[in-house]
């Protein structure tokens, strides 16, 4: 029971963070002051916790820039790159640019703030407006938890991707007890109480409803084969505990799972965000595949683990 609870309140938590004080910049605004401390915006009143656990620590890389050194290496200069759940202006989009031109797609017209972009479409959440083996790279950051059929969603990726063109996203895990938690949860709470929290008006979009319905390694393998796409590097990171920013009191409970989940590589399926790079099959990979189809899932598996990152 007590588990549950610590569950229900860090996803409480995680749901005001991330969709109610966070504003177009990516930077969380808590009571009207801002800190930053390494790379994350954190409470006052545990500021001193993460500098001495985390920023402090020789060689401690934050989740984003871990995200973007997995794009780096995965996406060659000048490719032709598609960020689905683009929304506005953020870190992603931006470095995304570096690596080449950039067309985002979203749910929402405040992707047309995106500046990074150099084309920006709105759709229904679903089916990708572009013509079949348009892009080298696919890439979407904290999208797929929020996506109603995922089997639709890997399809339509599939179907834009060029011939060895590549999927790179980054996603909760669905067994992280912040996953669950919000899972549980009612989303009917936050929506009520979504736009006065964060400070908004009435006009402003609602917070977006998650699924994880795609968020397992189990789910995520299942989907690739079922759309032609062939996981290349798959694995779960645990950070800092950003949930437990708001009170000491949840900061070290979360501070000993992270630790946990960190030290043995038998609890990997609990960390709390999978990142993946998948790439479309070609065509002697999509004639090969029903004759080995438990190779191939076999291959999968172990492939997944054995391209963790610690």
């Amino acid at each position: 029971m007590s588990l549950l609870v610590h569950w229900l309140l860090a996803a409480l938590q995680a749901r005001l963070y991330t969709e109610f004080f966070t504003e177009n910049t990516g930077t969380p605004l808590l009571c009207g002051i801002r800190l930053k401390c390494g790379t994350e915006s954190i409470d006052m009143r545990t500021a001193h916790l993460f500098n001495k656990y985390y920023f402090s620590r020789p060689g401690f890389v934050d989740g984003t820039t871990e995200f973007h050194r997995l794009l780096a290496a995965r996406i060659k200069p000048g490719s032709s790159i598609l960020e689905i759940g683009a929304g506005p202006a953020n870190p992603t989009t931006s470095y995304l640019a570096t690596l080449g031109s950039v067309i985002g797609t979203d749910i929402s017209r405040e992707i047309y703030t995106n500046v990074a972009l150099t084309e920006a479409y709105v759709f229904d959440g679903l089916h990708l407006p572009f013509a079949n083996n348009r892009f080298d790279v696919c890439v979407s950051n904290y999208v797929i938890e929020h996506v109603s059929d995922p089997s639709v969603h890997f399809r339509e990726v599939g179907r834009v991707l060029r011939a060895g063109g590549m999927y790179c996203f980054r996603t909760p895990n669905l067994w992280h007890y912040v996953a669950v938690g919000s899972w549980l949860l009612p989303f009917s709470i936050h929506l009520r109480l979504a736009n006065v929290l964060r400070g908004l008006s009435q006009g402003q979009h609602d917070p977006y409803p998650t699924y994880y319905r795609a968020n397992t390694f189990a789910h995520i393998r299942r989907l690739c084969y079922e759309s032609d796409l062939v996981p290349v590097v798959l694995f779960a990171i645990e950070k800092e505990p950003s949930y437990g920013r708001f009170h000491p009191i949840l900061f070290y409970p979360m501070l000993v799972y992270e630790r946990l989940v960190n030290s043995c590589d038998a609890f990997r399926v609990f960390r709390a965000n999978l990142f993946g790079v998948l790439q479309k099959a070609s065509t002697s990979q999509k004639v090969n595949r029903p004759f080995s189809c438990c190779v191939g899932l076999l291959d999968q598996h172990c492939s997944f683990w054995n391209s963790r990152r610690k």
